[in-house]
């Protein structure tokens, strides 16, 4: 069944689901691009590993990381609704399957679902961005992984400081907090590595 237009009271009620979405967005974000570090550092850390064979792992990885994102928040979230919704109506003692209401508890989880999809996969992509580059031939001033490995890192610090402004805290410490938990995930790997 196609979902219907939003109506501007719909959209309302969609509002209570940023901070949901905005909670995927970093945590699956996060997720994403410390993954992708820690492949980067484990390909980085073996020797020579051809570009082709890294992006076709880290493609998978990020691929995976989106469709479990998508799939998990779309029916966990579907479930809150209904249950919300459900609720809802009993406590009106009235059906509201045509309600503003019903339509948010049908859009959410899409909104939700697909921020929770969609951060993983894009965030990966930019710290993938090197190696797609020295892929179709363009020569970088750095070796691939070690420019991915940075990207990914100023990521970490990104996600980390974003933490920060919206918790009302610092967001320099909030981001290297974060940054550290990324040095110390790339130097575990690194050392780990045979």
């Amino acid at each position: 069944m196609p979902l219907p237009e939003p109506s501007p009271k719909i959209l309302l009620l969609l509002r209570r689901s940023q901070t949901i979405a905005r909670r995927y967005l970093v945590t699956n974000g996060f997720d994403g691009t410390l993954t992708m570090l820690g492949l980067i550092v484990g390909f980085r850390s073996v020797g020579q590993v051809p570009v082709q064979t890294a992006l076709t792992a880290c493609t998978g990885a990020a691929v995976a990381l989106a469709v479990s994102g998508v799939s998990s928040a779309y029916v966990s979230e579907r479930a809150e609704r209904r249950r919300e919704l459900a609720a809802l109506q009993q406590a009106m003692l009235d059906g509201l399957d045509d309600s503003a209401h019903a339509h948010a508890a049908r859009w959410a989880p899409v909104l939700i679902a697909a921020v929770n999809g969609l951060a993983p996969l894009l965030l990966a992509q930019l710290v993938l961005l090197p190696l797609w580059l020295t892929h179709l031939g363009v020569v970088l001033p750095l070796p691939p992984y070690d420019i991915s490995i940075a990207i990914a890192l100023l990521l970490i610090l990104l996600l980390g400081a974003f933490t920060g402004r919206i918790s009302g805290t610092h967001w320099l410490w909030s981001g290297l907090r974060t940054l550290l938990i990324g040095v110390v995930t790339a130097a575990i790997i690194y050392l780990l590595s045979p």
